[in-house]
C-alpha cells in the first residue's frame, strides 16, 4: 500500500481507531515499557528508575507531537484540578504547569502564601489533608525540600515538586528533552555543569547516569554540591558505567563536554551573599573560551533567569545555544509528569531512541 498526497490529507478528517490504525501503518506500532507511574509522588529523581525517566520523556515526545505538531485535542486533565502552591516567584514553572494543565482540559488554580494559610494559620499537614479532597494533583514551588516531605506524607493525591532548595526535577526532564531532540540520543553524552553547587546541579547528579550520560562538574571551593548527593552520584556512575569528575577549575570540567551548562550564581533568598558570591564565582563565566575546551557538537543549556555574569551573550545567544528551546520543553515534560501521575495514558507515537 503506497500513501499518496490525498492519503495524506485525509489523515486529518480520520478519527478514533481509523486514525490510531493509520498512526501505526506510518510510524510502527508503539514499543511498550512496563512503566506504571499512576498515583505516585515526584519530589527527586532519584526515586524514578531509568526506565521511568525514559518513559516521562516518552510522553512527553508523544504529546509535544500530537498537540503542537499534529494539532489534537487530548483532555486528557479533563474535570481534574491541580493545586499550585508557590512560595517563590516564578516565570517557566507557573506558565508550563497552568497552561501545560488547562490546554489537558484541566482547571489550575495558583496559590501563593498571600492567598492559603500555608505554614501560618494552617499547618502544612492541615493544608495536603484540605487539598487532598478538593484537588487531584498538588505542585508546590517551595524553599524547604522537607516540607514537600511533610506534604507527601499527608496528601492522598500526588505531590510534585516545582523546585525546592534540594532539587529542581521538572527542569531537568525538560533539559533531557531538549538533548533528546537535538542529540538524538542521550546515551554517551558528557554534560558539563560550571557554576555553583545547587538543587539543579544535584536533580543532574542524581539521574545522568542512569541515562548513560556522563558528568563533569566545576564548582568553588566552598561552593560543592550536597556531600550526601555526590556519594549516591559516585554510586550510580559506578553502577551505570560513567565517568564522574568534580574539580575546581572550569576549563577542566569543559574537556571534550557535549553540554555547557550553568544556572544562576545567587538564588532568591541569597541576595545578602552577592558580593562573596560574584567574588567566588571569578572565572566562572562561560564564554567561547570556555567552548573551545568542549567537543565540537557541544551547545549550552540554562534554566533561566539568566544574569551575564554567569554567560557573555556570544555563547547565549549563539546558534549553539538551546536555552529558549529548553524553555519551551518545560510545558511539555511538566505536561508528561502529570498525564502520567494522574491517568492510564500511553504514548501513541514510537518510542524515541535514548
Amino acid at each position: 500500500m503506497l500513501l499518496n498526497v490525498r492519503n495524506i490529507f485525509s489523515i486529518a478528517k480520520l478519527t478514533g481507531t481509523s486514525k490510531q490504525l493509520l498512526r501505526h501503518f506510518w510510524y510502527g506500532a508503539p514499543a511498550q515499557m512496563n512503566v506504571h507511574l499512576k498515583g505516585r509522588d515526584l519530589l527527586t529523581l532519584q526515586n524514578y528508575t531509568a526506565d521511568e525517566l525514559k518513559y516521562l520523556l516518552w510522553v512527553a515526545s508523544d504529546l509535544k507531537q500530537r498537540i503542537k505538531h499534529q494539532g489534537e485535542y487530548l483532555p486528557l486533565m479533563q474535570g481534574k484540578s491541580l493545586a499550585m502552591i508557590f512560595e517563590k516567584r516564578s516565570t517557566r514553572t507557573r506558565l508550563s504547569a497552568e497552561t501545560g494543565f488547562a490546554l489537558l482540559g484541566g482547571h489550575p488554580s495558583f496559590l501563593t502564601t498571600q492567598d492559603i494559610h500555608l505554614g501560618t494559620n494552617e499547618s502544612l499537614m492541615d493544608t495536603a489533608r484540605v487539598m487532598s479532597s478538593m484537588t487531584n494533583a498538588i505542585l508546590a514551588r517551595v524553599y524547604k525540600h522537607n516540607d514537600l516531605d511533610l506534604m507527601t506524607k499527608e496528601a492522598t493525591i500526588p505531590v510534585i515538586n516545582g523546585l525546592s532548595n534540594l532539587y529542581h526535577p521538572l527542569q531537568i526532564l525538560a533539559d533531557y528533552l531538549t538533548l533528546q531532540e537535538h542529540y538524538g540520543g542521550l546515551n554517551g553524552l558528557t554534560i558539563t555543569w560550571i557554576g555553583d553547587g545547587n538543587n539543579v546541579l544535584h536533580s543532574i547528579m542524581i539521574s545522568a547516569a542512569k541515562l548513560g550520560m556522563h558528568l563533569r562538574v566545576a564548582t568553588p571551593k566552598g561552593f560543592e554540591p550536597d556531600l550526601r548527593i555526590t556519594k549516591i552520584t559516585e554510586q550510580y556512575s559506578k553502577e551505570y558505567g560513567t565517568k564522574l569528575l568534580l574539580t575546581t577549575d572550569p576549563l577542566e570540567a569543559a574537556d571534550g563536554a557535549n553540554v555547557l551548562v550553568t544556572d544562576t550564581w545567587i538564588s532568591m533568598g541569597q541576595e545578602e551573599e552577592k558580593k562573596e558570591r560574584l567574588k567566588a564565582f571569578q572565572g566562572y563565566q562561560i564564554t567561547m573560551q570556555t567552548a573551545r575546551s568542549a567537543a565540537s557538537n557541544w551547545t549550552f543549556l540554562h534554566c533561566l533567569p539568566r544574569k551575564p555574569e554567569e554567560v557573555d551573550d556570544e555563547v547565549f545567544y549563539s546558534p549553539r545555544s538551546l536555552v529558549f528551546q529548553e524553555a519551551e520543553n518545560r510545558k511539555w515534560t511538566i505536561m508528561a509528569v502529570m498525564v502520567s501521575l494522574l491517568t492510564d495514558y500511553s504514548p501513541q507515537l514510537q518510542k524515541p531512541t535514548f
